[in-house]
């Protein structure tokens, strides 16, 4: 049996706004979105503080498969030496085949290209597997915001994880 392709990841393009859409839309769970389910009208993709330079795609086999969002956790001068990592997606066919921990670790790689100390996220308590994957990457609790989400009836932690770069 040949062995399954390793994911090509690259910086986004204006023109990938329909596929990451979709990939947002097939992956959307209660497991890690605090936002409600997406629904027709759709909201474009990219807008004025969702840029395609702050997306790393994914692809296998020339297929939008996954991204990741890498952007300045806040505008303050003094925070410009942290990188955030705002949003990970990966389509069910990209599970299993390294494409998180293809994206995480681009991410890095970007946020260290970029001049960055320190890279950052945040991750429902909830969200064991992405827990787990980000703590292998070298991501660790920094912070934890009890209940700080209702979500499905439920209420649910916030925790902040981070790493030096």
């Amino acid at each position: 049996m040949p062995e399954p392709s390793a994911p090509r990841i690259r910086t986004a393009r204006s023109a990938d706004a329909e596929a990451l859409a979709l990939v947002d839309r097939l992956t959307w769970s209660p497991l890690h979105a605090v936002m409600p389910e997406p629904e027709p009208p759709y909201a474009p993709f990219f807008d004025a503080r969702h840029v395609p330079e702050d997306y790393l795609v994914a692809e296998l086999d020339d297929r939008v498969i996954g991204y990741v969002r890498l952007a300045l956790p806040t505008p303050l001068v003094c925070n410009a030496h942290v990188r955030q990592i705002q949003g990970l997606a990966v389509l069910d066919e990209g599970r299993g085949r390294g494409v998180g921990r293809a994206l995480i670790r681009a991410a890095i790689e970007e946020a260290r290209r970029q001049g960055a100390r320190r890279i950052t996220l945040r991750v429902l308590a909830h969200n064991a597997p992405a827990r787990k994957l980000y703590a292998s990457e070298g991501f660790v609790v920094e912070g934890v915001l009890p209940q700080e989400f209702l979500l499905a009836g439920e209420y649910v932690d916030d925790v902040f994880m981070g790493r030096p770069l």
